[in-house]
């Protein structure tokens, strides 16, 4: 069993369940100083209240949706979110890892028309109708990869690979068997092994960028939001994975299939209306400097984007977000202190929260970039993106209200750590 090694391109670039599961602006002044501090007694009670949901860089999937319910068509948002960048095209294969798939073969569930190619010959190889329920990809004693097909109970030996093995369906979705169940994918899927001398081998998925767009967008943004909303996400993915083809995650792939890149389902997360989406915006993608843009994305930008590592991933005032139906442009959540405590022990008992830095853009004087937790044990200096990720919160830009708990039984919040996605299922 292959367990994959954390993808932290995006870095909390997200969206959220929380969509489903709750049913022109100025550049950003220097990270700014604070005095911000709040005692904590024994037994507290904090109150954390914060705006948006994720980082912050770049569009607001709820910001999106915003301006498209004001009017602006998908370009128009697109251009709000990403200045500086320009129009452009993008075509081509893109080749993305399954991450579920992490037994080391390539099984797939037998059907009529269903293709073999091996890198290391010319051509390709129907497959025989033979009664077989499903074919397999997988490494050999020696190992060569080899195929083989299930049927009667027991796994036959086909054929020997020379090179890379992909079995494709002539166009049609060919359906994936992984430890965790079964998913129809476009295009090819290939065993490929990340290094010559090892037996660890990655599945991934090789298909047009239009057709991999098709499985990100209904899983990134509701499909039936305003279309202009959902146009806008196709645009800014599909560019997302141009930039990630430009500089790929691995040596067998390009992109994953997580929210640590994009989330992608294959055929099965498609919906037509996110397919009228991507069909209406085919191909259009931005540059910058003529090459693909780093369109990071977001659920909320709680009022304010934050500033990214890319000129055009600016530090704005969001007039868009704060529209009715977002319910994460501004939340709460109560928590123990024992919560800090247990997350941080070198603090012994927590007794004061500083802020020390933001970023300067909005409520509180912005996102939280740096801060100080003091206890009778010691302290600890910790960033904003750290308190964030250990506790599992929105976003950083938050603030803080300490109760006394007078004695109560303290009571665990749950972790918010759902990746920022803005659906799930067929998100």
């Amino acid at each position: 069993m292959r367990s994959f090694p954390a993808l932290a391109r995006r870095t909390a670039v997200p969206l959220i369940a929380a969509a489903v599961a709750l049913a022109g602006g100025s550049l950003a002044p220097a990270g700014a100083a604070t005095g911000d501090s709040w005692k904590v007694p024994a037994q507290a009670w904090l109150t954390i209240k914060g705006h948006g949901y994720g980082h912050g860089h770049g569009m607001s999937q709820y910001g999106a949706e915003g301006a498209a319910r004001e009017g602006l068509s998908a370009r128009e948002i697109i251009d709000f979110y990403y200045p500086g960048t320009t129009w452009g095209t993008a075509k081509g294969p893109v080749s993305v890892l399954i991450t579920a798939d992490t037994d080391d073969d390539l099984v797939v569930v037998a059907r009529p028309g269903l293709v073999l190619r091996d890198s290391a010959v010319e051509g390709r190889t129907v497959l025989p109708d033979n009664g077989a329920s499903r074919w397999r990809i997988d490494v050999g004693g020696a190992g060569s990869d080899r195929v083989s097909f299930l049927k009667g109970g027991r796994w036959h030996r086909f054929s020997t690979l020379r090179g890379t093995g992909q079995l494709g369906a002539a166009g049609q979705p060919i359906t994936l068997v992984t430890p965790s169940g079964t998913r129809a994918y476009r295009g090819w899927l290939q065993l490929a092994a990340p290094s010559g001398s090892s037996r660890a081998r990655d599945t991934v998925n090789v298909l047009t960028l239009e057709n991999y767009v098709r499985g990100v967008v209904p899983l990134e943004i509701p499909a039936l939001w305003s279309p202009a909303a959902v146009q806008a996400q196709s645009i800014a993915a599909r560019t997302y994975a141009s930039y990630e083809r430009a500089h790929p995650l691995g040596s067998t792939y390009q992109i994953c299939d997580t929210s640590s890149c994009q989330v992608y389902g294959g055929y099965d997360a498609e919906h037509p209306a996110a397919n009228d989406a991507v069909d209406a915006t085919r191909r259009q993608a931005l540059l910058a400097d003529g090459e693909p843009a780093f369109t990071q994305f977001g659920a909320s930008s709680g009022g304010w984007t934050s500033a990214g590592s890319v000129s055009y991933l600016t530090a704005r005032e969001d007039p868009y977000d704060g529209w009715s139906g977002n319910p994460v442009h501004a939340w709460s959540l109560k928590l123990a202190d024992t919560r800090l405590e247990q997350a941080w022990p070198a603090l012994g008992n927590l007794q004061r929260i500083t802020v020390t830095r933001r970023d300067g853009n909005g409520d509180w004087g912005g996102r939280v970039a740096a801060m100080t937790l003091v206890g009778s044990d010691g302290k600890v200096v910790v960033s904003g993106d750290t308190f964030r990720s250990v506790l599992g919160l929105r976003s950083t830009w938050l603030t803080f209200k300490v109760g006394q708990r007078s004695g109560a039984r303290q009571v665990m919040a749950p972790r918010d750590a759902t990746p920022d996605v803005l659906t799930t299922g067929t998100r």
